[in-house]
């Protein structure tokens, strides 16, 4: 049996060229709905933000939408098609996947596996970095932290003590628990993503927790089919784990972690049912209105896709009049 930290697990479940998961035709979209497939008001959510960072920014020549673990451009493409022609003609459009460039993508969509250098413009990464891989560890008999290793059925062993770096983020972010997943792959790949960016917006939006409610014993799971599975690493299912989202925003910028929720009513995003006199007036309009309704109350929805968190990171640029009036900016300290 051949055992592997999670990490590297991970990564060849995943990721490997013949036969990953997320390396299959049916993409993502074949297993479980983000908010991007739950509903078209997500993407015009995304697109007045995109059109907000282009008036931070003075309306450059040229603008990139990045959008990074892009599954098969499912929110570029939509995006893209709900830009005014005016904006729509000034923006490079940047899809940043591993697995292979989809049949009949437009020829004017760049797609490629890691974010562009030197760009302007909004860099969005929905449900990207909870597929970062990462390691796992618990606590040996000494009490000291050890990493995890795991076989291809999912079978579970202790291995080695933490190297420093791992030791020092765990001591730091998740100081508490019987199962700690150690971040630090998924603040580098973060980093990557915003310094990237020569101006302008980045977002992670992100199943999530924060340091002071950090679960005891971890989030890594398995999908499958639309539903949870066991994390079995043999590239059958989607393996993913809860970001530790407050650990990954970089020094140097104004930074905003909020909910899901708030970011997308900030964004025009509203659950409120319509008038009820539009339905005598017109009913079929009533019915449009009532059915966007219940797609955004599930996007914004407490107990569902609501709690999802965003990090924002503003790149040496204004923060857009949607999101500035949301509570909680700050620039941490280099």
């Amino acid at each position: 049996m051949t055992w592997k930290r999670w990490r590297p697990a991970i990564e060849h479940a995943l990721y490997r060229p013949d036969g990953g998961f997320y390396r299959r035709p049916e993409g993502p979209a074949g297993h479980f709905r983000t908010s991007v497939h739950a509903s078209a008001r997500f993407a015009a959510a995304i697109a007045r933000l995109l059109a907000g960072v282009d008036a931070a920014l003075g309306r450059p020549e040229r603008l990139a939408f990045v959008d990074v673990g892009a599954g098969r451009g499912e929110l570029t493409l939509a995006v893209r098609a709900l830009l005014p022609a005016g904006l729509r003609g000034r923006v490079d459009f940047r899809a940043v996947e591993l697995a292979d460039r989809p049949a009949g993508l437009p020829a004017d969509v760049d797609w490629r596996a890691e974010p562009p250098a030197g760009v302007r413009g909004l860099l969005f990464a929905n449900e990207w970095l909870d597929n970062v891989p990462l390691d796992v560890a618990e606590p040996g008999p000494d009490g000291r932290l050890r990493y995890l290793e795991v076989a291809p059925d999912g079978t579970e062993r202790a291995g080695g003590p933490l190297a420093e770096a791992d030791a020092a983020w765990a001591g730091r972010w998740w100081p508490d628990g019987e199962r700690v997943e150690l971040g630090g792959p998924r603040d580098a790949a973060w980093a990557g993503a915003v310094g990237a960016l020569e101006q302008g917006l980045a977002v992670a939006a992100d199943y999530a927790h924060l340091r002071a409610a950090r679960p005891p014993f971890g989030t890594l799971t398995g999908f499958r089919d639309g539903r949870e599975c066991p994390p079995v690493p043999d590239g059958s299912c989607d393996l993913t784990a809860h970001v530790a989202l407050d650990a990954a925003a970089v020094p140097g910028h104004p930074a905003l972690l909020t909910t899901q929720r708030e970011a997308l009513r900030a964004l025009g995003v509203s659950g409120a049912r319509p008038p009820l006199a539009l339905a005598s007036s017109d009913p079929a309009a009533y019915l449009r209105a009532l059915s966007g309704a219940g797609e955004a109350a599930e996007l914004t929805d407490p107990g569902g896709l609501g709690a999802f968190h965003w990090l924002v990171q503003a790149v040496r640029m204004p923060v857009p009049d949607d999101l500035a009036g949301l509570p909680g900016w700050q620039t941490l300290p280099s």
